[in-house]
């Protein structure tokens, strides 16, 4: 079965893709709890996070890491957070979440409304800080 995230990683569908590489790719969430919330996603189809083989779950970390950097350095935050939820889409990933308070990473708060010019422009600023 082909996942919404399977779709963005064939390019089926457009996303605002930050960085990819053999394993992994990161766009920003359209829908997020914050500027800069982002999603890294292994490019391996699998439904929960623990199922990746455990060299999976080292790089997961290590590219998130790159990510969230540029993220930081992009973004008017104390710091990105890691979440893990996996319950909405059956494809395992990670939420880069920026924020200044805890409560700013729940999902239960509502989501922020940008438009394309917002989305693009965060987007070459992240690149720009990779």
């Amino acid at each position: 079965m082909s996942t919404i995230f399977t779709k963005i990683i064939n390019k089926d569908i457009p996303a605002y893709i930050i960085f990819e590489d053999e394993h992994f790719i990161s766009f920003l969430d359209t829908n997020p709890l914050s500027i800069g919330h982002s999603l890294v996603v292994p490019k391996t189809e699998v439904d929960y996070i623990f199922d990746l083989e455990e060299e999976y779950l080292k790089k997961i970390l290590i590219f998130s890491k790159k990510i969230a950097s540029a993220i930081e350095k992009s973004t008017k935050c104390s710091r990105v957070g890691l979440k893990v939820v996996g319950l909405e889409v059956p494809h395992a990933h990670v939420h880069l979440i920026p924020f200044t308070n805890e409560k700013e990473m729940d999902f239960i708060n509502k989501r922020l409304k940008l438009d394309e010019s917002d989305f693009t422009s965060l987007l070459k600023k992240i690149r720009d800080n990779l």
